[in-house]
């Protein structure tokens, strides 16, 4: 065998032995998992894809025959693409859209509150039917930041779904009680954009 054979020999013995190692560590936790309940996921930070993640989350579910719906807050007229797929293409999804557009477009704090206690009164709906197996609240920590509905009552909700059913909320922020209330929290990091280069939001990748 000659040494470059070997070399190759002592490479793959090392990586199978790490592999091993690690994939017993994957197995111990998986194994320590036991609890079985719906989870609750915040998906936050400065970066672009909050939303996206969101959404993805939304095919996964429905990948499963589960029951799925979304409230966003926050969002304007302008459809997303995977919203306008959602509307025309998914009828099984309940979809509902706040739909007043971004505050500082509205400029108009009293009708921005109405307009966010009747969407939020849609989600409640929402987290208090156990048929829902997922829920997206999209942008739902403006509404925190804002001020625009009681943190507390947000916090509750969430903590007193039904067991089974899992919730997905996005947007920048959120505050130390939502995240603690969570289960899961991903922070989506604003490294580089486009758009401080000038260049266009692009119709596919960014609406």
């Amino acid at each position: 065998m000659s040494d470059s054979d070997e070399q190759q020999q002592r490479r793959e013995s090392k990586h199978k032995a790490a592999m091993q190692k690690q994939k017993a560590k994957v197995d111990a936790r998986i194994e320590e998992a036991s609890t079985e309940r719906g989870v609750a996921v915040l998906v936050t930070g400065n970066g672009k894809g909050k939303s996206s993640s969101a959404f993805g989350m939304v095919l996964r579910a429905l990948g499963y025959g589960q029951k799925v719906g979304v409230v966003q807050f926050i969002k304007g007229e302008q459809l997303s693409g995977e919203e306008l797929f959602v509307r025309d293409h998914l009828p099984q999804v309940d979809f509902y859209q706040m739909g007043t557009g971004f505050t500082w477009n509205t400029q108009d704090r009293s009708g921005d509150i109405a307009a966010a206690r009747t969407t939020w009164e849609k989600a409640l709906a929402m987290l208090q039917d156990p048929a829902y197996d997922l829920v997206v609240l999209d942008e739902l920590t403006y509404m925190i930041g804002y001020d625009y509905l009681p943190e507390q009552e947000i916090i509750d909700a969430i903590a007193n779904r039904p067991c089974e059913q899992s919730v997905v909320i996005t947007g920048r922020g959120g505050g130390s009680a939502l995240q603690e209330v969570v289960d899961t929290v991903s922070e989506v990091k604003d490294v580089k954009h486009a758009f401080r280069a000038g260049i266009k939001a692009r119709r596919g990748v960014d609406y």
